[in-house]
């Protein structure tokens, strides 16, 4: 595997990341005590700490490439086995 392609497919996993880890953790303005401002969203998260949040998808993301890289040099689970039609 290139290290094109290596790269490419670690900014999918860290995008993917990045998405998926955005509701867990937040605390909203009533969670935490505070009033909320006229117009706010009640889910709205009291305070968002980005860098923290890249991080953990940094990490996860890394996480998911490790797997995946392994199963490509291994050959773990391959095309011919997601085939449910034939």
């Amino acid at each position: 595997m290139q290290i094109t392609s290596m790269i490419a497919i670690y900014l999918l996993f860290f995008a993917g990341s990045t998405f998926f880890l955005l509701p867990f953790g937040v605390r909203t303005t009533e969670e935490i005590g505070g009033e909320r401002v006229p117009g706010q969203a009640e889910s709205a998260p009291h305070r968002f700490d980005l860098p923290r949040h890249l991080l953990k998808a940094a990490l996860l993301a890394a996480l998911l490439f490790g797997l995946y890289y392994v199963n490509w040099v291994n050959g773990w689970i391959t095309a011919e086995d997601l085939d449910f039609y034939n």
